[in-house]
């Protein structure tokens, strides 16, 4: 298995080196240290896998996945950040990037990672995995009505109660057109189409008595 390193800092590539050589399955291990140079490198190489840091001079880790993408080069990559949080991951993962590691998790899980995706999977550190996980359970639990503006909730709840276009423009002091424009948006990012329902929603989430 051929291998590429990109890393801007000698000491990082130095580090890494050592663990992939490690590995029964490589073969070589070549060194970039610029986004450009990285890219070309992958171009002109048949590369199985390259382990590429998201933040490099010239062009970022997500830039060479983008042109890596639109190339149709099939090598696999691993995104290395000195970043955890999961959108720098998500990010990463929908460009096309085979696997996403922290670098404060490099030395511990880095064979793993190179192993898995060599095997033709996707790796995230189980640290990150739990985290997105859970955001995204958080997220599935989160209510609906939460999605709405200020504006948005309070024409909600006047309409869950009963009244009329003309009563909530009267008393927010806007035009019948407005409320109304507020309604269809509400009902909308509610997915309903009548205001009983909204009304039904209201009582259930203890928004109205």
């Amino acid at each position: 298995m051929k291998i590429l390193i990109a890393d801007d800092h000698a000491i990082v590539r130095e580090g890494l080196k050592q663990i992939i050589r490690n590995l029964k399955e490589v073969s070589s291990v070549d060194e970039a240290h610029e986004g450009h140079e990285t890219y070309e490198m992958i171009r002109n190489n048949a590369y199985d896998m390259a382990v590429i840091d998201i933040s490099m001079p010239g062009l970022s880790g997500l830039d060479i996945l983008q042109k890596v993408r639109n190339a149709g080069i099939s090598t696999r990559i691993l995104i290395l950040s000195v970043h955890s949080e999961e959108q720098y991951a998500m990010r990463a993962l929908k460009l096309g990037a085979s696997g996403y590691l922290s670098k404060g998790d490099a030395y511990s899980e880095l064979s793993l990672a190179i192993n898995k995706i060599a095997a033709g999977g996707k790796f995230v550190s189980s640290t990150l995995a739990e985290k997105i996980l859970f955001d995204k359970l958080e997220k599935a639990n989160q209510s609906i009505h939460e999605s709405l503006s200020e504006r948005e909730f309070q024409v909600m709840i006047q309409l869950a109660k009963g009244k009329s276009v003309t009563e909530i423009a009267g008393e927010l002091f806007l035009s019948d057109k407005t409320i109304s424009t507020y309604r269809a948006r509400v009902l909308e990012k509610m997915n309903m189409k009548k205001n009983a329902e909204l009304t039904l929603y209201a009582i259930k989430n203890n928004l109205i008595e």
